[in-house]
């Protein structure tokens, strides 16, 4: 997934426009940095198509599969569509935070970006919080188009227990982006940021059920799967999707794994 060319500008200064007018001087330098980021963010269409739309694309074209839409007495009476519901919010979050993301932090690392920030009254983490906070709200876009889509075209029901939804699915993107964080520290440029991303996110999306729903696994592999922070996340939506309390185990499992990934990725990441 390539980053704009635009990437190599300094945030906090939009392309072709001057640092030295009076409006420019009453902003806040994070702000500044917030407003140039989305605009830079807006511009990579490839990365806003893998995560806002594709998962949602995903999902109409599985919806005319015949049998994933007649329920299945060994899934307690479920559609497996109604699974994939869950499954896709979980794959834009991989597809956020391990593919599109830690390309454009590895390209300003590269670049010298996050170095010279730390001379400016921006610390560079000014710079990441906005990254993270748009590929967020991306994620976002993402799980209302799909759950429309899906509620619109196959009748898959809204989530029925809303705060635990809410609950949820911010712990599963925060796991996901604890993923993409710790690929981004462990790599040196942004060449490298990508095969490693493409490298984790195969088995990503097997433990998130994109090739094979969690609730359709058995025995020992179900067992690994929802050990795994994306397994165990898709398990947590899909009950709280049905109006369930999810498990608290998943949830568990969800946090610890975003917590543990967090601390590998504060200890192992270097601004330049």
């Amino acid at each position: 997934m390539s980053t704009s060319t635009n990437r190599g500008t300094t945030p906090g200064t939009a392309p072709g426009t001057s640092t030295a007018t009076p409006a420019a001087s009453r902003t806040s330098p994070t702000a500044a940095v917030v407003r140039t980021e989305a605009v830079l963010f807006g511009r990579e269409l490839g990365s806003l198509f893998w995560i806002v739309l594709f998962p949602t694309i995903l999902l109409v074209i599985l919806g005319f599969v015949p049998d994933f839409t007649e329920p299945d007495p060994a899934l307690g009476g479920q559609r497996v569509i109604d699974l994939y519901a869950s499954v896709v919010v979980v794959l834009a979050t991989i597809m956020a935070a391990v593919m599109a993301m830690p390309s454009v932090i590895a390209g300003y690392r590269e670049s010298g970006v996050l170095r010279r920030l730390r001379t400016t009254p921006v610390h560079p983490a000014a710079l990441l919080g906005a990254q993270v906070a748009l590929h967020a709200a991306a994620v976002l876009g993402s799980v209302v188009l799909a759950l429309g889509t899906a509620r619109v075209l196959h009748d898959v029901p809204l989530p029925g227990a809303v705060g635990w939804y809410a609950v949820a699915l911010v712990l599963t993107t925060a796991a996901a982006f604890s993923v993409g964080a710790v690929v981004t520290a462990v790599s040196a440029s942004a060449r490298v940021v990508q095969t490693v991303g493409t490298v984790v996110i195969f088995p990503l999306m097997f433990t998130s059920g994109v090739w094979m729903p969690v609730q359709t696994m058995s025995g020992w592999l179900r067992d690994v799967v929802v050990a795994t922070p994306l397994g165990a996340a898709s398990e947590a939506l899909n009950d709280a999707l049905h109006g369930l309390r999810p498990d608290l185990v998943d949830l568990a499992v969800v946090t610890g794994w975003a917590a543990v990934l967090s601390l590998v990725a504060v200890r192992l990441f270097r601004w330049e």
